[in-house]
Parts: C-alpha cells; sequence; structure tokens
C-alpha cells in the first residue's frame, strides 16, 4: 500500500497592524506632512522631557546617598 501524496497548499499570513500603525495611518489621511511632523517633534520632545527628569531624580538620589552614607 503507498502513501498518499501530500499536497501543499500556499498559506498567506497577513501581519495585523499594530494600533501605532494603524494611528499612524490614519493620522496621514487626515493631516498634511508639516502637521504630522510638528506632531511627531513635540511628541519627541516630551519623551526627552521625561528622560532627562528621570536621570535628574536619579542623580538627586545618588547624591543624597552618598552624602548620607558619609561618617
Amino acid at each position: 500500500m503507498q502513501a498518499a501524496p501530500v499536497r501543499v497548499t500556499a498559506v498567506r499570513a497577513t501581519a495585523i497592524p499594530s494600533f501605532t500603525t494603524a494611528l499612524r495611518a490614519v493620522e496621514s489621511l487626515l493631516m498634511s506632512g508639516g502637521q504630522r511632523t510638528a506632531r511627531r517633534n513635540a511628541w519627541n520632545s516630551v519623551l526627552e522631557d521625561r528622560r532627562r527628569a528621570k536621570d535628574r531624580i536619579e542623580t538627586e538620589r545618588a547624591m543624597r546617598q552618598s552624602v548620607v552614607g558619609r561618617p
């Protein structure tokens, strides 16, 4: 008895876009290029401000511990 031949069918996988990707697609439809750039620059500024604030807090903690840690 022979084994049945294996049939291979093509499977097409489509990735589901992330929420961010979908939001950027809608943004590109609704806004002109200049507005998109301005909004992206503003968001990058917010992220940079948060990073600097975090660094400042960590530095203050380290300085306090070095002062308190000394006899």
